[in-house]
């Protein structure tokens, strides 16, 4: 044989053998790969559950107006810092200054007239005394009289009496008769009328009367109605969107802007449902913003697992039960609760993407929250002090027109 049908031969004889030995080292690498993989998964893989469907979230609070009115003053703008407290808009307040005017006059008025149905009740009281003496002398009076025609009557027929003298006696005693009738007419006016007025002052006093009260409620709207033409920021935060011009006419609830506090803030992780067998309440988060990437780690705790999926609480949820039906993996919400001070030092975005990872190590927490779970109450005392100097106004009005002591001024 030639040496170039050997050197032909040759490859062909050894292709065989090498693709053998590579096929054989690429299975022996997928199968310790393979390997690799389970012991990663079997001690530490599956103690954990991933999700990249993850977002900021936070409070988004809706400022509207409480009060309608024209826009006269706008003192922030998008993106800027406002605390709890401060005024974010003015409204017109003509018409509420003249309404709380007419109030506070109204209850001026009110008070002075309660006070003279008190004072009437002492002047009836005098009356009604006053008649009661007249009445004893004028009963006493009648029964002389009538003493005296009964003296008189006997004597007639034996000419000891004129005629004309015991028409007198008679004339004495009809009116003494009439006058003690005239008084006690008289005397139940009077008490009819004294009862009239302690029903309607007996066991309050001028500053509790009904009337009083009354018109001191109206005092408290008008000047809440005023105080509210100042439209206060109710939390501190950001300004998001804001959507109010000045002139602008608003009617109550309109939304005008949205002010979201951002270092109170959590995240929401939609896990499938199938990983959320081992989630559980308190479990510790490990998570990574987009933003920053993997070089800041965030550290939180499960707060809660929503109470639905997404398409149960959607605008137009999936109607399975009408026959077009394809079966979707559906996800839940995981509310996770972040570390404040990681917040601070690397803020976040409302919406902002995350990725999360819950170990699933400890199964010792709650899969629903309880009545004993701890819980955040939100509140804010912004508008509590409009509500004190209403009364403070109220009280200084009601002194001034009582004769007592005033109280200080109340500016409006």
């Amino acid at each position: 044989m030639s040496e170039q049908n050997k050197s032909d031969t040759l490859p062909a004889t050894a292709n065989p053998s090498t693709r053998k030995k590579w096929m054989l080292v690429l299975m022996v690498i997928f199968v310790l790969a393979g390997l690799a993989y389970l012991v990663q998964w079997y001690v530490h893989g599956r103690h954990f559950e991933y999700s990249d469907d993850a977002y900021v979230a936070a409070n988004i609070v809706q400022i509207t107006p409480q009060v309608a009115g024209t826009v006269v003053g706008i003192a922030v703008n998008e993106t800027d810092f406002v605390r709890a407290g401060e005024v974010l808009v003015t409204l017109d307040s003509t018409n509420a200054q003249v309404a709380l005017d007419d109030a506070e006059a109204q209850l001026a008025q009110t008070v002075r007239e309660v006070r003279t149905l008190y004072a009437a009740n002492n002047s009836l009281t005098a009356t009604l005394a006053q008649h009661r003496a007249e009445l004893a002398q004028a009963q006493a009076d009648m029964r002389n009289a009538q003493a005296d025609l009964a003296r008189r009557q006997p004597l007639v027929a034996s000419g000891a009496v004129s005629q004309e003298e015991l028409q007198h006696a008679q004339t004495a005693a009809d009116a003494a008769r009439s006058h003690v009738a005239a008084l006690t007419a008289a005397l139940n006016t009077a008490q009819e009328q004294l009862l009239a007025n302690q029903a309607l002052t007996g066991g309050i006093s001028v500053r509790n009367h009904p009337r009083v009260k009354a018109a001191a409620v109206k005092v408290q709207q008008t000047y809440l109605d005023l105080h509210r033409g100042a439209i206060l920021a109710p939390v501190d935060g950001y300004v998001g969107k804001r959507n109010v011009q000045l002139g602008q006419r608003v009617a109550i609830g309109a939304p005008l802007l949205t002010i979201i506090p951002l270092k109170q803030i959590w995240v929401d992780a939609n896990f499938k449902e199938a990983q959320l067998r081992r989630i559980r309440i308190g479990q510790p988060v490990a998570l990574t913003a987009d933003i920053y990437g993997d070089k800041v780690d965030y550290h939180g705790r499960v707060a809660g697992i929503g109470a639905g999926t997404g398409a149960a609480f959607a605008l137009l949820p999936a109607q399975n039960a009408t026959g077009n039906w394809i079966k979707v993996v559906q996800r839940i919400p995981v509310r996770i609760a972040l570390d404040a001070k990681e917040v601070i030092a690397h803020p976040l975005r409302v919406g902002m993407s995350m990725e999360a990872t819950v170990d699933l190590s400890t199964q010792d927490g709650a899969v629903l929250a309880d009545a004993s779970s701890p819980r955040e109450a939100a509140q804010t005392q912004v508008y509590s002090s409009a509500g004190h100097t209403a009364d403070a106004l109220i009280a200084k009005i009601i002194d001034g027109n009582l004769g007592e002591n005033p109280t200080p001024a109340v500016k409006h």
